[in-house]
């Protein structure tokens, strides 16, 4: 009984650094950055690791285009972007586990 009371604490102690490190690896990917870009980098944006957008860069160029076509390019960079953060984390979920979890948006 008392072997089993040990490896319960065990089991909880290991439990509860995994939980430590998955907010530290949370903490780590919310504080980093990742810029997208689309048309020749004619659209920049940047955005946090919980997907928020944090500057959007437009070149002369892009502004020079039809309202369509920047609005087009604006969605392409904000996309780039999110999928850069979801292979950030998908990569970082899979080095702390050593498996390849898919991570999606949806």
């Amino acid at each position: 009984m008392a072997d089993d009371n040990v490896k319960i604490s065990e089991l909880l102690k290991k439990a509860q650094e995994v939980q430590k490190n998955l907010q530290d690896m949370q903490s780590q990917m919310i504080a980093t950055e990742t810029i997208g870009n689309a048309g020749g980098d004619a659209v920049s944006i940047t955005m946090s690791g919980n997907h928020s957008v944090k500057r959007v860069h437009l070149s002369v160029s892009a502004l020079n285009e039809d309202k369509s076509v920047l609005e087009d390019l604006i969605a392409a960079a904000i996309n780039d972007a999110v999928a850069k953060i979801e292979t950030q984390v998908r990569n970082k979920f899979a080095g702390f586990t050593g498996f390849d979890f898919p991570v999606s948006a949806e």
